[in-house]
């Protein structure tokens, strides 16, 4: 006797209403375990894979790649049959020698359509440990697998003609669509401010190797800026908010999200609850959610409900940009490059200095430009007196 149970999209956040097929990891009539994964999707925050919730096999895809659907739409069908462990134990081994030894690798539990890819390929697990992972709990996913391949082989990208042709990746297209949306929805307004960080500089160079041998890692510039940012945000709580068409939402809670440069694109961690850590607590936050972006290891719940952007262009050198909002917030503050300059005192005499430009674009529909002004100058000041 077999049951047919119908496999919807989950809810993978609270302000996640849909998700994009990436690919599929069975096919019809392919036999899938409990929790076993089934498919990949990704949202503009996160790529997960969704486990199958029974054992059974597989009857019906009803979603292609590519394809978007809304939380709770109907990705398949699966026939439920019941598998006694005895089976189970039974299965026949795979005659490469090496399987044994990579389903119980320290990356965690290889997927069966890994395993059949890395045995046909020739990859053994020596080189299965190497391949960067970016799947559920730091697993290697297919997409993993099939990308190390791809570069392996070092083949020539198409060409027609003196033009080249590369497809935008799922995460790719979901960003550039939101950038479109937020820039035609909210009317943007960018201000400038120049910012003395010598002190903070000196201080930072001074205590490096300490703080970072008595906690496990860094205090850099990046979380200063987030602990001045919380703090400016509860004086000027305009700026920590969003727009339901005429009603301004101000959140009681700084939820600061931090862009990270990621091979296909950029991801947004969130510091939930910025403006009560202390600058401890929100270094150890920046180094942790940065290391899992990076990695590929971020979980949905730690890219949502931001609830205001910072973005260090400043990284590649870059002395001034003006960002694009982060629908549905109103607000994101750009940090570029730190330069030496000589720079005229409050004495009149001249010294060079550390100086760093930062740029906040806001909404103008929530935020007036002398509203702007002022949380910038308190960012300003905190990190011009940070002590």
């Amino acid at each position: 006797m077999s049951d047919e149970v119908e496999i919807k999209l989950p809810k993978l956040g609270e302000s996640i209403l849909s998700a994009t097929v990436v690919q599929w990891f069975k096919n019809v009539g392919d036999t899938v375990k409990l929790d076993e994964p089934l498919l990949e999707v990704s949202t503009d925050k996160v790529n997960s894979e969704i486990p199958s919730p029974v054992s059974g096999k597989v009857t019906k895809i009803l979603a292609d790649p590519d394809q978007e659907l809304d939380v709770g739409a109907t990705l398949a069908m699966i026939a439920t049959v019941e598998v006694a462990r005895s089976e189970e134990s039974k299965e026949s081994p795979t005659p490469d020698s090496t399987a044994p030894a990579i389903a119980a690798s320290k990356k965690g539990f290889y997927t069966p359509v890994v395993l059949k890819i890395a045995q046909e390929k020739g990859v053994d697990l020596s080189e299965l440990e190497k391949i960067p992972a970016t799947g559920a709990g730091g697993r290697l996913s297919k997409r993993d697998l099939e990308k190390y391949l791809d570069n392996r082989k070092e083949a020539p990208a198409a060409k027609q003609g003196d033009v080249e042709r590369v497809k935008m990746s799922t995460m790719r297209k979901m960003i550039a669509d939101a950038m479109v949306d937020s820039f035609y929805t909210a009317p943007h307004a960018t201000l400038v401010n120049e910012v003395d960080v010598t002190a903070l500089m000196k201080h930072l160079k001074a205590t490096k190797e300490s703080f970072a041998k008595e906690n496990g890692y860094k205090m850099t510039i990046t979380s200063h800026i987030a602990k001045a940012i919380g703090t400016a945000a509860r004086k000027y709580p305009m700026i920590n908010s969003s727009l339901d068409k005429d009603t301004i939402l101000i959140k009681k809670n700084v939820n600061l999200g931090i862009a990270v440069s990621v091979d296909q694109g950029i991801l947004v961690p969130v510091i939930a609850n910025c403006e009560r850590l202390s600058l401890k607590e929100i270094a150890r936050e920046v180094a942790a959610l940065s290391e899992k972006a990076r990695t590929g290891n971020l979980q949905p719940d730690q890219v949502k409900e931001g609830t205001i952007t910072m973005t260090n262009f400043g990284m590649s050198g870059t002395l001034i940009g003006t960002p694009i909002i982060r629908q549905p917030e109103v607000a994101i503050l750009g940090v570029g490059a730190i330069t030496k300059k000589v720079a005229v005192l409050d004495d009149d005499t001249m010294a060079i200095r550390s100086i760093m430009h930062l740029s906040l674009s806001f909404d103008h529909r929530v935020i007036d430009g002398m509203y702007g002004c002022e949380f910038l100058a308190e960012v300003k000041n905190q990190l011009e007196k940070p002590f």
